[in-house]
């Protein structure tokens, strides 16, 4: 018998999180044909042994809604052994859009999620009006992983309410049947659910806060309700209180979205981390959403793999010296040049003069403030920090911030973690992704291009938490890969993939697990009219497999596209 592709002697780690095992992969037309000892013959071969075959993982939580316009290749996901996206989440998307008023959505990604708008602008080519319009046209592209995406309802209400929508104002009964009518059209044609964003931490370019905001409850449960009418479909929320602005909102939040899930019987997920307001509110919060399961209601919260926070260099948009007016006078120049000039020491000694923890936040923070060094280490303790490095080196920590700053011809990064690192350790994390309810995403691939790249997510769960952490337990490799498959997979009823099966898509990830790096962040250009981002790759991806094709092969893209838009749930 002939394959299409057979993979040889690999270490496979099904997904399932049962114990890994040496055997072969045989694909043909694009799905899984056998597995284990495997004597056809493929029409491409691939020698694993002594590197792990997994599934491809599946990412639920990006924000590629511009750029799957314009970028088949999605990185930095694509790097990172991702198979399957979802986007539009957070209440945040391109569709369903007025004429005339892409401007707003614009600025509304721009503010929410950190995307150049000058890229989008540039970058999306607008060929749509209602939600069913845009997924015809991404139907009609080509991907190195297969997208799917989310009704999402800022763009709804802006839609549907126009400035009264924008401005947050109540939505009447009439504004709610409408919505509801939007939103069950675009889940019928295919989106995977529908989302939204009720944190103030996040607002349109323009200060705003996002569409929905503080949407009542009628308004919430109107439009869920057509998820249980179709049967389908997941309602994803950033919840009030999620960045720590109300230590109170969360469990008031957690209560309204047990309800809704119990009435419509579909899942409902949303994010949580730790908060230093309140750093044990997430236990409360896992344990409501486990008892929640015996009356009747499925609510998963959506964890991280790592701590949440900005890196901060000369390359991003925060500086901690911004405030300072010669700092600030440099600003203008090219990279280079304002690199050159800061090694001046007039220019350090004026700088330094003009620099306290009144003029910026982070001065009085250097205590969380962490180089990333190379591989970037994501797990700091105190003692890396330029605070506990300075009193040990007897000098001043704002002087070694500065100096440590110029280093890498002026592109060192910092961690500065703002959640999911109260006591400065990740112990809770990895609490957080035992708990059974737990889900695993918050990554933003694509989102927050000027402060935080977190997309990599997945390549740290192996480097990390099954293979280096030293701070605490580490996690098997083939719970890991189970969180980052089948787990994120199922939530999102993408049943045909996620596990190693006969009759499963042929998506796949040949890993050098004993090699697989992370490497920095680095900020690029290569957005459309020159927008900059951070971009982090990986090395050790021997080859990943979308539909039984190698779109990724020895850490570089081969040019193939065969991913596609995903319509709905997949059996």
């Amino acid at each position: 018998m002939t394959y299409d592709l057979v993979i040889r002697n690999g270490n496979i780690i099904d997904g399932t999180g049962a114990a890994a095992r040496i055997g072969d992969v045989a694909i043909r037309d694009g799905k899984i044909a056998a597995v284990g000892e495997v004597a056809g013959k493929g029409q491409r071969e691939i020698d694993a042994s002594g590197f792990a075959v997994t599934p491809g993982f599946v990412d639920i939580h990006t924000h590629y809604d511009g750029q799957a316009t314009w970028d088949p290749h999605l990185a930095p996901s694509c790097y990172h052994g991702v198979t399957t996206i979802v986007m539009g989440n957070c209440g945040v998307g391109f569709a369903p859009v007025e004429p005339g008023k892409e401007d707003f959505l614009i600025g509304l990604m721009e503010g929410v999620e950190d995307i150049p708008g000058t890229a989008l602008h540039e970058g999306i080519q607008w060929s749509w009006r209602s939600f069913p319009e845009y997924l015809d046209a991404l139907e009609n592209l080509r991907f190195t992983m297969d997208v799917g995406t989310q009704v999402p309802h800022g763009s709804v209400r802006a839609y549907v309410m126009g400035d009264r929508g924008a401005n947050n104002e109540p939505a009447t009964p009439d504004d709610i049947r409408q919505m509801a009518a939007i939103v069950k059209e675009g889940v019928a044609a295919g989106a995977l659910g529908f989302s939204t964003s009720r944190t103030i931490a996040h607002t349109a370019i323009n200060g705003e806060p996002v569409p929905g905001t503080f949407a009542a409850e009628d308004e919430l449960f109107g439009i869920g309700r057509v998820l249980g009418e179709l049967g389908e479909g997941i309602f994803e929320v950033a919840g009030a209180g999620a960045a720590g602005e109300d230590i109170a909102a969360p469990a008031k939040e957690l209560d309204w979205m047990l309800r809704l899930s119990k009435e419509i019987q579909r899942p409902v997920t949303f994010a949580m981390v730790q908060i230093d307001a309140a750093p044990d509110l997430w236990r409360e919060l896992l344990e409501a959403s486990a008892d929640a399961v015996k009356d009747g209601a499925e609510v998963f919260p959506q964890v991280a793999g790592r701590p949440f926070g900005f890196l901060i260099g000369h390359q991003t948009e925060i500086h901690p010296l911004a405030a300072c007016p010669t700092f600030a006078a440099l600003l203008e120049l090219p990279f280079e040049e304002r690199i050159e000039r800061l090694r001046d020491a007039e220019t350090r000694a004026k700088i330094l003069a003009e620099a306290s923890p009144e003029t910026s936040m982070f001065l009085g923070q250097l205590g969380r403030f962490f180089p990333m060094g190379n591989p970037p280490n994501y797990e700091p303790s105190y003692e890396d920090s330029i605070e506990a490095i300075a009193k040990r080196d007897g000098i001043d920590p704002i002087e070694l911030l500065y100096d440590r700053m110029l280093e890498h011809d002026g592109r060192e990064l910092f961690l500065v973690p703002l959640l999911n690192y109260s006591g400065l350790i990740a112990d809770p994390i990895r609490e957080m992704m035992y708990h059974p309810r737990a889900a695993l995403g918050l990554g933003d691939g694509g989102a927050h291009c000027g402060m935080i790249c977190d997309a990599s997510i997945q390549t740290f769960m192996l480097t990390h938490w099954v293979r280096d952490r030293h701070r605490g337990e580490k996690i098997p490799v083939e719970f890991a890969v189970k969180r980052m498959s089948k787990d994120t997979a199922d939530l999102y009823d993408l049943r045909d993939r996620g596990v190693i099966e006969i009759g499963k898509k042929a998506d796949l990830n040949i890993i050098d697990l004993e090699n697989l790096r992370l490497e920095p962040p680095e900020m690029i250009a290569d957005l459309p009219a020159g927008g900059k981002r951070f971009m982090q790759r990986a090395r050790g991806y021997r080859a990943t497999i979308v539909s039984g094709e190698v779109t990724m092969e020895n850490d570089e893209i081969t040019g193939a596209l065969p991913g596609k838009l995903i319509r709905g749930a997949q059996s």
